[in-house]
């Protein structure tokens, strides 16, 4: 009797900190099963809650997909890294709001970016200054074709 209610008071508590965690913010279920798993909750009871959150439309990996990506867009970041960081966390589709988003659009986010942090003089000869940006804007996960356009626009783009 009382291994059972042990289990149950186990169920009970992997229940209610994946809710807390999820009440907090998006996650997708590899984030959320990692933070449950840190907590030293078993795998099986682990997997059994997430399938029910799953179920009842708590835990989305799509939802939480195009949540994150539009915050790290809003953020400035390109979509290499967005796809990376959600591969990172288990997600493995590219979310709406990316696909939607076309390679003009990306070099005018690549274009404003630079803008913002270093102004939109003519680069030229100045490689050092060019290899500086062109850094700076492929760690934020521009692809190459787009941070050469960034890097040779002079005004900034049309909204």
């Amino acid at each position: 009797m009382a291994k059972q209610e042990n289990q149950d008071d186990q169920e009970y508590k992997a229940r209610a900190a994946a809710l807390r965690l999820l009440a907090r913010r998006e996650h997708s279920r590899l984030e959320l099963s990692m933070k449950l798993r840190q907590r030293r909750f078993e795998s099986s009871l682990i997997e059994t809650v997430l399938d029910e959150y799953e179920e009842q439309g708590w835990l989305d990996d799509h939802r939480f997909a195009d949540v994150y990506a539009r915050q790290r867009m809003d953020l400035g970041y390109g979509p290499l890294r967005i796809l990376g960081e959600l591969q990172q966390r288990g997600v493995h589709q590219t979310p709406e709001c990316l696909d939607e988003m076309t390679d003009e659009a990306w070099c005018a986010v690549a274009i404003r970016l630079r803008e913002r942090r270093f102004g939109l003089s003519d680069l030229g000869e100045d490689w050092d200054e060019k290899m500086r940006q062109a850094r700076f804007l492929n760690r934020r996960g521009f692809s190459a074709a787009q941070v050469e356009r960034a890097l040779d626009a002079l005004e900034p783009p049309e909204d």
